[in-house]
């Protein structure tokens, strides 16, 4: 095993440091890397419907409850 000197040791910590502080290495967060991303599953269709369904029946709710 290769013993490094503290200053070595030190200066690997420094890079690793800086890295980690201006994010090197990360990739950008970017929306449209999400856009389609569950086109043609099954099963996001389904949780997409069940949204609408609890959607709408909120709107109707709040519309009712306007009127009253």
């Amino acid at each position: 095993m290769i013993q490094l000197t503290l200053e070595e040791r030190v200066g690997a910590l420094e890079d690793t440091v800086a890295a980690l502080v201006t994010g090197a290495g990360r990739p950008k967060k970017d929306w449209k890397g999400t856009v389609g991303m569950f086109e043609g599953d099954a099963v996001m269709a389904e949780i997409q419907e069940e949204g609408r369904k609890i959607r709408e029946a909120e709107r109707r709710a709040a519309r009712q409850e306007s009127e009253s």
